[in-house]
């Protein structure tokens, strides 16, 4: 079990959003918590203490007029922490050697690889001709609808018709290393994690031996037991707005010691 950082960049700053805010129109989002500091002081912060496996997600649309000054913010990060730092947003085979070329030890993919609603096994399989399935992560982030709950896509505003269950990661096992995991309807909120949603990703390790992180509503060290406890310490954890580098009150000295 180990804690996995996050730096979300929105409009060129480092933020935290409520998940299900967030707007490609008007360049919209709720904010929890706006940054002073740039990207590359967490970066370099993450790099210091030795945590790898942090994401950096870009949160703006390519044709967003602050897409540019959002992606060399996350160019910062990885420039400042090589090698330690995932990153997603607007990934796809084209531009995904880039990060890895720019320093990332892993790109996150979601959008890409669900279009129109099911998983495009054929931009899957360009993903991995391009950086290898060791440099993947598959963000399965999921939103619940009719009791059950389903990935989305498009900076999560868009549902697929991919149901996260168990039998969805071991059909995606073989393309990718690790899986991440946004429990979108609890992101940013601080209100508690999604207990359901954990046993599903629990038993989804134990099928695929693939490494998960959940991210999503972590206000607590009982948190962080519930998680440790329903998967055995098999999950990884975000922690965003509780998180004292956010605002929040999590303490990052004590967040640091799971790694």
């Amino acid at each position: 079990m180990q804690f996995r950082p996050c730096i979300d960049i929105h409009n060129g700053k480092v933020k935290q959003i409520v998940g299900g805010s967030l707007s490609d129109e008007g360049n919209m989002a709720l904010d929890n918590f706006v940054s002073e500091k740039d990207s590359a002081w967490y970066a370099s912060l993450y790099k210091k203490d030795k945590i790898k496996g942090a994401h950096v997600i870009i949160l703006n649309a390519s044709d967003s007029e602050y897409f540019n000054a959002t992606k060399e913010a996350a160019l910062n990060a990885l420039n400042a922490y090589p090698g330690g730092l995932q990153i997603g947003g607007g990934i796809n085979a084209d531009n995904a050697h880039e990060y890895i070329d720019a320093g990332a030890s892993h790109v996150i993919v979601t959008s890409y690889v669900f279009k129109d609603g099911l998983v495009n096994y054929a931009n899957l399989n360009k993903l991995v001709d391009a950086v290898g399935k060791e440099h993947i992560v598959l963000d399965l982030s999921a939103r619940k609808k009719n009791n059950a709950f389903y990935v989305v896509t498009d900076r999560w505003q868009k549902f697929t018709g991919e149901e996260v269950t168990p039998d969805l990661f071991i059909k995606l096992a073989k393309y990718c290393d690790e899986f991440l995991v946004h429990g979108v309807d609890v992101e940013g909120k601080k209100s508690g994690l999604d207990k359901s949603l954990i046993k599903i990703l629990a038993d989804a390790y134990d099928k695929t031996n693939v490494p998960i992180t959940y991210a999503g509503g972590i206000a607590s060290t009982d948190d962080i037991e519930l998680i440790k406890k329903a998967s055995d310490g098999k999950l990884n954890f975000t922690i965003g707005s509780a998180l004292d580098l956010y605002g929040g009150n999590l303490k990052y000295i004590e967040m640091k010691e799971y790694t």
